[in-house]
């Protein structure tokens, strides 16, 4: 199981590479349009003047940010430049919520299933920095309901991607050494840490990838 469960994760990571894995589901391609409300998690080494540490997490900030059309662009705001929005940090908050719940309802995730057919993971992944804004989607709980359970962990170790496991440990296991690596050999890390999303409940950081 450890094999394949490295096997399909480096189908993800290197190339396209969809066309030659049947487990893989490929995702569509959206119009990005330009967002004006967007909560990008950073390391806290990252961390502005108006960013704020979300969901218990101790590694991680949220930094308030927007997108340029086409999403090839994700700009952190100063904060002279959040004043002049004229909005508190709650009601960014909620609107960043708003904006990931609807770049998420744009997307169809990579599906990994192994030899059974069982999905063992999902994967929002691209070559927009946006992705990682998805991590505060609240949608996000519901739409893999029927897939993991009630409850899903969330890992987004670079801009671009955006994993979903089911709220176990051994689901994540096999893969954390290498979501670890991806976090350290980035130029725009985001977080290392892993966020359980509930329905109905807010973010919550519950752990760390560990460390090589």
């Amino acid at each position: 199981m450890r094999l394949l469960a490295f096997v399909t994760l480096a189908v993800l990571l290197v190339g396209d590479g969809h066309a030659a894995d049947p487990k893989v589901v490929p995702s569509a391609i959206p119009v990005v349009k330009a967002e004006a409300y967007l909560l990008l998690p950073e390391p806290r080494v990252m961390k502005s003047g108006v960013s704020k540490p979300l969901a218990d997490a101790r590694n991680t900030v949220f930094t308030p940010a927007h997108s340029r059309a086409g999403g090839k662009e994700v700009i952190t705001y100063t904060a002279a430049e959040f004043a002049k929005l004229g909005v508190g940090w709650d009601t960014f908050r909620e609107r960043a919520e708003a904006a990931a719940d609807r770049l998420v309802a744009a997307r169809q995730p990579d599906l990994v299933k192994d030899a059974a057919g069982s999905v063992q993971y999902a994967v929002y992944r691209a070559e927009e920095p946006v992705i990682a804004c998805l991590l505060v989607a609240p949608s996000l709980s519901q739409i893999f309901k029927k897939v993991f359970g009630d409850e899903i962990w969330l890992i987004t170790p670079d801009r671009h991607s955006l994993y979903v496991f089911p709220a176990k440990a051994e689901a994540v296991g096999d893969f954390a050494e290498t979501l670890r690596q991806m976090y350290q050999d980035t130029g725009f890390a985001t977080s290392d840490e892993i966020f359980l999303r509930k329905s109905g409940t807010t973010l919550q950081a519950v752990g760390s990838l560990p460390k090589s």
